[in-house]
């Protein structure tokens, strides 16, 4: 349902998304991460359709309507049940594209919510979380599109009903220590290589692991993450497939001090997660944190293993996808928004 609180449309509107990292082991299409990588998307009223893209990933962006980031919009006006205008966007990316990051997610988030303001409509999230609804059903499933909305660390389901979502705290201190190769993971390859069916004894290996995760970051307990994300549902067929670096680099990121490491959604990056950051790091001794050693690590792997990249430290973020900038404002002179909105 969709109630027309804002008859207003907008003319333009700035949609800030963050990346996500889905899987994080054994939560193979259910549990994703949010990551403090964020693009920005601007969507305004034009004369005609245009995409234009700045950053990272924007050579290889769709620059049609097949780009995610228009299907979204599209499914936001098709709910408020209006015609959709010619309209212009451009992105600034700063979530690699096609890497196991999100992009998807977050371009599909981005148009809901960017077409919701232009079209000055608002949707129920109590009890119906229509938004995830009509991303989740975009997408196929909540791994990705759910942290990119809520922010944090996210379960996700479908009860039979609809998707529902829960959030898991995050143990502070954690730091993202990400290898990033330099080639495109494609979605569609990296589920190619799995089996339709799984034995009974793996089911209950990942059943076993997800919910030690689970347990782990509620209770801050670290030393038991890197048994959480084991899994034998897709990282064993993806690594022996596509990805050869993957094991050995989740070996030297967990021997370097790693609390964890394991395949970002279908890949090719590799995610590790360190502990002991606080504050601003760059204020902080080096040697209190390990992200550096594993950061080091991961590199060496990668280099032996001939495979370019790059290595990107971050933080998870508790903060979903959010708009920044509208024309006209929703702020007023009765009340001021967060960053003036």
């Amino acid at each position: 349902a969709v109630e027309d609180e804002t008859p207003h449309p907008r003319q333009s509107v700035t949609v800030r998304v963050p990346a996500s990292s889905a899987n994080c082991g054994p939560g193979y299409d259910c549990i994703g991460l949010a990551v403090d990588l964020w693009t920005e998307v601007t969507v305004s009223r034009a004369e005609k359709f245009e995409i234009t893209a700045e950053g990272d990933g924007a050579a290889e962006m769709p620059k049609d309507e097949s780009n995610l980031l228009v299907t979204g919009v599209k499914a936001a006006y098709d709910t408020a049940e209006k015609p959709m205008p010619p309209l212009k966007y451009h992105v600034v990316s700063r979530i690699p594209y096609a890497r196991g990051l999100g992009s998807s997610s977050a371009a599909i988030v981005a148009g809901i919510i960017a077409g919701l303001v232009l079209a000055g409509h608002r949707l129920p999230v109590w009890g119906s979380e229509s938004l995830l609804q009509i991303a989740a059903t975009i997408e196929g499933h909540p791994d990705n599109v759910a942290p990119v909305i809520y922010g944090g660390f996210q379960i996700g389901i479908h009860n039979g009903t609809r998707w529902v979502t829960e959030r898991v705290p995050c143990p502070p201190g954690t730091q993202l220590v990400m290898f990033i190769p330099d080639f495109i993971g494609k979605t569609s390859a990296a589920r190619g290589v799995l089996s339709d069916t799984i034995s009974r004894a793996d089911a209950a290996f990942n059943i076993g692991r997800v919910a030690f995760l689970v347990h782990a970051l509620a209770m801050g307990n670290l030393d038991n993450l890197k048994w959480g994300v084991q899994d034998r549902m897709h990282q064993p067929q993806r690594a022996e497939a596509l990805y050869q670096h993957l094991y050995p680099m989740i070996k030297a990121a967990e021997e370097a001090g790693a609390c964890c490491a394991y395949l970002s959604g279908a890949g090719p990056t590799v995610m590790a997660l360190t502990s002991g950051a606080s504050g601003d790091i760059f204020t902080q001794r080096e040697k209190e944190r390990t992200d550096f050693s594993v950061a080091k690590a991961m590199m060496q792997v990668a280099q032996t293993f001939g495979v370019k990249g790059r290595i990107v430290v971050t933080l998870p973020t508790n903060e979903g996808a959010r708009v920044v900038k509208v024309d006209p404002p929703f702020s007023s002179e009765y009340i001021t928004f967060r960053d003036n909105v």
